[in-house]
């Protein structure tokens, strides 16, 4: 169905952005699993993804055996994944900051990160590689992937990438009890300091339950994409790069943005027509019954307000002149341009993380890198010079705010001392 951009907009700003109702089921998960350790992981898997397990752990020997004995064209496409992420990754990382020998900014590894790769409706070896190569190569030294178990067990392209990529540990856990062994620790999976990953609303939950316990990435919910086209755009391939993200689940969220109405109508009856024989047609009519929007916009600046107010986890522009929008669109996980720059290659190949931000909070939120694993701080060493013409406006600033022991703290060390 159709909708001018006024009416969508006013829709959007009313829209709940997770389910509040999840929020004691979850926290009850979390409690258990602080008090249980194992056990409750054991249960839960048995509860929510029927399997019953009999070692959390994956020993490493089986993920050498997966990467071994993949099969070759995927192992190949897997590593080549594997070495633009990381060669990305190290293009962008933080470098310590020297400019003066008196402030400055010195940056080191988180100790222990975890992992979430999620699991159920399609395996996801991708996800592994576009979150623990970023730890890698910020040098974690322990590196921890948690995924739902399997009746037929762990997906060996998982497995495999797991070995690509350098991972220490998997274990076979996942939704929120998985989250909460990460963040307090069992007797077999470690405490981490930080976790990182997508995963539905029981895991976006346990991560907003448990901030303050660990670092979190940030707080995901469905994936999505914002699409700007004009008659200039591949109407078949656009049909595709909302199939492409209608086909993760059922609440995808699809939005398709032009000024000319004629092509919003012809993309929508291809893809009505395209249905009927598509892949995953079920998943994809549920995500599109409910969560795909056409918005037929004003112009150039509307396309520009609306895509910066959906603030997107991918946007993705595919008209006669996209690079014109590039200053203009500053809310977005990840900007795709053109059409040789489809967002199903950022998925999978083209270097900067899929870990992106949903829900609107790209308007304060960044995609996954390499710099969320690394922590800073500042060093302050000032000589006796800078200390001099500093200390006194300091002083009476911690006089206005009544803090005499700062006052004092700062007063005492003019003494006439030049070291």
């Amino acid at each position: 169905m159709m909708i001018n951009s006024t009416a969508f907009l006013q829709q959007l700003q009313s829209e709940a952005q997770f389910n509040q109702h999840l929020h004691e089921q979850v926290a009850a998960i979390c409690e258990r699993v602080k008090n249980e350790g194992d056990r409750a992981l054991f249960d839960y898997n048995k509860q929510f993804d029927h399997v019953q397990v009999q070692s959390l752990e994956i020993p490493s020997s089986e993920l050498k055996q997966a990467f071994t004995n993949l099969e070759p064209e995927l192992k190949a496409a897997l590593q080549h994944s594997h070495q633009r992420i990381e060669h990305y990754q190290r293009q962008i990382k933080y470098q310590q900051q020297s400019s003066t020998q008196e402030l400055y900014e010195v940056y080191h590894p988180i100790e222990s990160v975890g992992i979430y790769v999620p699991g159920g409706k399609a395996s996801y070896p991708s996800t592994v590689l576009m979150t623990a190569t970023l730890a890698k190569v910020a040098n974690v030294k322990n590196i921890i992937v948690v995924t739902p178990p399997q009746t037929n067990g762990i997906a060996q392209s998982v497995l495999a990438a797991c070995a690509i990529a350098g991972v220490d540990h998997v274990y076979q856990v996942g939704g929120a009890q998985s989250i909460a062994a990460l963040a307090y620790g069992t007797e077999t999976i470690p405490k981490v300091d930080k976790i990182v990953g997508p995963g539905n609303q029981y895991v976006a939950y346990a991560k907003k339950y448990l901030y303050g316990e660990v670092g979190i990435d940030q707080i995901a919910g469905p994936s999505e994409i914002a699409l700007i086209i004009d008659n200039h755009s591949d109407i078949e391939a656009i049909v595709y790069d909302v199939f492409a993200q209608a086909e993760h689940d059922e609440m995808a969220r699809t939005y398709v943005l032009s000024n000319d109405k004629s092509v919003l109508k012809a993309l929508e009856q291809r893809i009505q027509a395209e249905l009927k024989n598509a892949q995953r047609s079920e998943i994809l009519a549920e995500s599109l019954k409910h969560h795909h929007y056409l918005i037929h916009t004003l112009d150039f600046n509307d396309n520009c307000k609306v895509m910066n107010a959906i603030a997107p986890e991918h946007a993705s522009v595919q008209t006669a002149h996209p690079e014109r929008y590039i200053p203009f669109i500053h809310y977005v996980g990840s900007l795709f341009i053109g059409r040789y720059a489809p967002e199903a290659i950022g998925d999978y190949i083209a270097g900067p993380s899929h870990v992106l931000p949903t829900q609107r909070t790209a308007r304060f939120q960044h995609g996954l890198s390499v710099n969320d694993f690394l922590t800073k701080h500042t060093v302050i060493h000032l000589s006796a010079s800078t200390y001099q013409r500093t200390y006194a406006d300091a002083a009476r600033i911690a006089g206005d705010e009544q803090l005499i022991n700062h006052k004092k703290s700062l007063e005492i060390r003019n003494r006439g001392d030049t070291q």
